[in-house]
């Protein structure tokens, strides 16, 4: 896949501004996935931050779908990491709700998964500093029945959403 564009002026790039997408149902949810799923490569980290029940691991399977993971996706909560073959792209899905110290991030293999291959990350607040500053931050929240998930791209996603819907 094509290396995504950086600023020159800023090599991490600037965050860029938010986006909210309201997520309906699970075919919505699928479609953020799938056009999602066409912007992501190696070295991408997708924070995805969200109360219990706010579909944070419905995206992880929309994605990992979109991507060509025909296998059943188990939340990793237990596991705390789940790793998946996406044709060549590597792909972990860590669900880090358990974990007590962000030093505990390495043991898990979170910076060899990064160097490698897409890393997909439930609960990115436990990760502290370990926290990748290029990353595409996605907040899902559910209010009265609406499902909504905000989009802020940090470090050179702010330039990787265009053709997303407002």
């Amino acid at each position: 896949m094509p290396q995504p564009p950086t600023d020159s002026h800023n090599p991490k790039g600037a965050p860029g501004p938010a986006r909210r997408l309201r997520l309906d149902d699970l075919a919505a949810t699928a479609a953020l996935a799938g056009h999602l799923a066409t912007a992501v490569s190696a070295g991408d980290c997708l924070a995805l931050s969200g109360d219990l029940g706010t579909g944070k691991t419905s995206f992880a399977r929309a994605l990992l779908a979109a991507l060509g993971v025909d296998e059943e996706v188990p939340s990793p909560t237990f596991a705390l990491v789940q790793t998946y073959q996406a044709g060549p792209l590597a792909v972990a899905h860590f669900d880090l709700y358990r974990l007590d110290d962000p030093d505990d991030v390495a043991e898990l293999g979170f910076d060899d998964a990064l160097d490698t291959g897409l890393v997909l990350v439930e609960w990115p607040d436990r990760l502290g500093a370990a926290l990748p500053e290029d990353r595409l931050d996605i907040c899902f929240t559910l209010a009265d029945g609406v499902r909504m998930a905000t989009l802020r791209p940090q470090g050179s996603w702010s330039h990787r959403l265009d053709g997303l819907p407002p």
